[in-house]
């Protein structure tokens, strides 16, 4: 009886050992990723109040379809570890506590916490009653359809930002406070159809410092090099993205920019608020 059991564990012992050598022999890379998972922020300089000597709020749309953001608009379902952001954003909230905000306040302040429910509201999924042919008489029957999340048309991200002088260190800083994803996509019709008229929807607000840690851990795609990526936190922090200024803290309840202004109007009002920053920085040095 003894040497049977002896017999089994030895035989558990040499296919517990194969099934590890042929999972070795199956790496994809020659060398383990270790940096990026075991990366941290890189922590926030103390600011005294008495230092700021002046500051802003600014408003920006980071437009995913542009070539050098689509790092974080695929890929638009996860590949591995891969993720675009708001793939990211949303494991955040569904799995790492990431709390997401309503937009409903004009004031952006991250006051009204929303719960899942909600966001499976902001991207349309859900259960849906859509009409579609039937096969066999060809009518129009109703049909009930479990929709998932829309990530795909996440095509923005509204970043907001305080731009401020450091009197201390005698520099301009900026650090973003919070991010928006909006979606862009058609409207439907009573067929539910798609039109030609196209819809732009803020879904939450994620606290940008809240989610430092899970940006740190994950790694974005860096086309020109495999071996030299950095994390969704550096790409922030470095300030990589490309984006257009709509709004800055004003006395009219922070109204944005195509509230009082269209078209090539609107664009010269964003390089003058641009403009501004740089003058502000420009005009508290003396020479």
């Amino acid at each position: 009886m003894k040497r049977v059991v002896l017999f089994l564990i030895s035989a558990f012992v040499v296919l517990g050992s194969f099934t590890v050598n042929a999972q070795q022999d199956f790496l994809t890379e020659v060398y383990t990723r270790e940096h990026i998972r075991n990366k941290q922020p890189v922590p926030y300089a103390y600011v005294r109040e008495a230092d700021v000597v002046w500051a802003k709020d600014i408003y920006r749309i980071v437009d995913l379809r542009q070539k050098q953001n689509l790092p974080l608009y695929y890929p638009l379902r996860p590949i591995g570890d891969r993720m675009s952001l708001i793939s990211l954003l949303l494991h955040g909230i569904d799995n790492e506590g990431v709390r997401a905000f309503s937009t409903t306040d004009v004031r952006n302040e991250f006051i009204v916490q929303m719960t899942k429910d909600d966001i499976d509201e902001a991207f349309d999924a859900g259960v849906d009653t859509l009409k579609v042919p039937d096969v066999n008489t060809g009518q129009m029957i109703e049909s009930i359809i479990e929709s998932e999340r829309k990530v795909e048309e996440v095509q923005q991200i509204m970043v907001k930002e305080k731009w401020f002088f450091d009197r201390n260190h005698s520099v301009m800083k900026v650090q973003i406070v919070g991010l928006c994803p909006i979606r862009v996509y058609a409207q439907r019709d009573d067929q539910n159809m798609p039109t030609d008229v196209i819809l732009k929807k803020k879904t939450f607000w994620v606290y940008f410092p809240e989610i430092r840690p899970i940006l740190a851990n994950h790694e974005i795609f860096n086309r020109n090099n495999d071996a030299q990526r950095i994390s969704f936190d550096d790409y922030f922090w470095q300030r990589r993205f490309d984006s257009y200024i709509v709004a800055e803290s004003n006395v009219y309840d922070n109204r944005t920019i195509n509230s009082y202004t269209l078209g090539i109007d609107s664009q010269l009002e964003a390089e003058r608020i641009k403009q501004n920053l740089f003058e502000t920085e420009h005009d508290l040095w003396e020479y």
